[in-house]
């Protein structure tokens, strides 16, 4: 719970004001891809999936499958176009998902 809570402390939140990739990324310790998920934010992550998700595959690479499943299974889509249509799933809802996602697979 306390990544989780972290991940949402940081995300669009002075002083940092992270990203949704960048506060999950350093959520989880991996303080190493903070800088180059500044630009994955906003529906920018490769093929436009959401920055959330995409800042926890890159946690977790080995669990790139299984995070796509559960997020898709929890918001219904992966991208930010998607989600923010017709899903309507607010991004902190989004990093709160992905970082729950996460501490269920061991992260």
């Amino acid at each position: 719970m306390e990544r989780i809570e972290q991940a949402l402390a940081t995300f669009r939140q002075k002083p940092l004001m992270y990203n949704c990739a960048q506060t999950v990324c350093a959520a989880f310790g991996r303080e190493d891809l903070v800088e180059s998920m500044a630009s994955c934010g906003g529906g920018r992550a490769p093929e436009g999936t959401c920055g959330a998700l995409y800042g926890a595959m890159q946690v977790m690479p080995e669990k790139s499958a299984a995070l796509l499943a559960a997020f898709v299974a929890a918001n219904g889509a992966s991208t930010c176009r998607e989600l923010k249509g017709c899903n309507r799933v607010p991004c902190q809802e989004c990093v709160r998902r992905a970082a729950s996602i996460l501490v269920e697979l061991g992260a």
